[in-house]
């Protein structure tokens, strides 16, 4: 069965002023899609690979081809930062439970948001920022290119919470090279609904 690409949960302007229609268009319909033809390229050459899930193949990506790495986790990725995003007047909160796990965790809602920023900023780059749950709480990393947490690659490991791309294909027509500027606008469109079912799931 060929990995296909999912549609946008939301019209392609429904995150402007944050995220432009523009940019929308091109990373849903070209850059994602371009991950996705690869992907099943990749497999289509690797006999054993066919009929896996990613997460099946991100638990042993470093015995794996790079053109699976790449596009498995660039499709993977992608498939989720889309949840991850809602309109403004959809984003919902986070839930008590999720944000007493801030608190313990990582200091309040105030520092966390400082600390995903500075993992999205730092990633030397292109990369993705991350919060995901590792051994029952909470914590706060990056990854290069198209990893995540969920590869057996990944120097921090756990299940993914939140995420954000760090790509410039993911910010610089409006942005520029003000990645800063991106990630400040990236949490009037986070979508705490995602992120709160992401959390119960991985605590549960």
């Amino acid at each position: 069965m060929a990995f296909t690409l999912p549609p946008l949960p939301y019209a392609y302007d429904a995150l402007e002023p944050a995220i432009d229609k523009e940019t929308m268009t091109f990373h849903h319909d070209k850059h994602h899609q371009a991950y996705v033809d690869k992907l099943n390229e990749a497999v289509d050459r690797a006999d054993s690979l066919k009929g896996q899930s990613l997460e099946q193949m991100f638990a042993t990506m470093s015995k794996l081809p790079k053109a699976v790495r790449n596009n498995g986790g660039g499709h993977w990725n992608h498939s989720l930062f889309w949840e991850l995003l809602a309109p403004a007047d959809k984003t919902g909160e986070p839930s008590a439970e999720l944000a007493a796990a801030i608190d313990h965790d990582l200091g309040g809602l105030d520092k966390f948001k400082e600390a995903f920023n500075a993992a999205g900023a730092g990633q030397f780059g292109s990369g993705w920022a991350w919060l995901i749950v590792q051994n029952g709480r909470l914590k706060v990393t990056s990854t290069p290119n198209q990893d995540n947490p969920l590869m057996d690659v990944a120097e921090e490991q756990g299940a993914v919470v939140l995420a954000a791309d760090v790509w410039e294909h993911a910010y610089y027509l409006k942005y520029q090279n003000r990645r800063a500027d991106y990630l400040k606008a990236f949490w009037t469109v986070v979508n705490w609904n995602k992120a709160n079912e992401l959390f119960a799931a991985a605590t549960q």
